[in-house]
């Protein structure tokens, strides 16, 4: 592991490498065929980069995407010079301002992170681990129909 680490400076778990893999990760989850694992190391490393004091919440949001069409707050993150949006908790309603609509304008800086490295950061600062979903990635095997003259049986 240590020989990872000689080779790729960005492997350090500092703040602007976790942040930056967080954000490569957060972009790449929206087009993902199964996200899901991609948002919970998203979650994760910004929950301990927040009990960790790396990070902090800043505020609420109300969402861009609210489901059903109802109104939706997330919570503002800031973690080094990027800012996330996570699901707010309960005491987040109590705990943090309100802030209002999103601003369109603050956009976050470009990382230069490929989706491979940012994982690998992320797993290994969070101990998570992906499980390889391969057995659904296996295609079916593709059979010619079977056309019988009109009479003849398909037994």
């Amino acid at each position: 592991m240590n020989s990872d680490k000689k080779q790729n400076p960005h492997l350090h778990p500092t703040v602007e490498n976790l942040s930056q893999a967080i954000f490569t990760v957060n972009r790449h989850a929206k087009t993902a065929p199964n996200p899901k694992f991609l948002y919970k190391l998203k979650h994760d490393a910004l929950q301990k980069l927040i009990k960790e004091g790396k990070a902090s919440k800043v505020g609420l949001h109300y969402s861009g995407n609210p489901k059903n069409s109802q109104q939706q707050s997330d919570v503002l993150v800031k973690c080094g010079n990027y800012s996330f949006h996570l699901p707010p908790s309960k005491e987040d309603f109590s705990k943090l301002p309100h802030l209002g609509k999103l601003d369109s304008f603050v956009r976050n800086p470009k990382a230069s992170l490929s989706l491979t490295t940012a994982k690998k950061l992320l797993m290994t600062y969070t101990g998570l681990k992906e499980h390889n979903s391969k057995p659904h990635q296996k295609k079916q095997h593709y059979e010619k129909p079977v056309f019988k003259k009109l009479g003849e049986s398909y037994f």
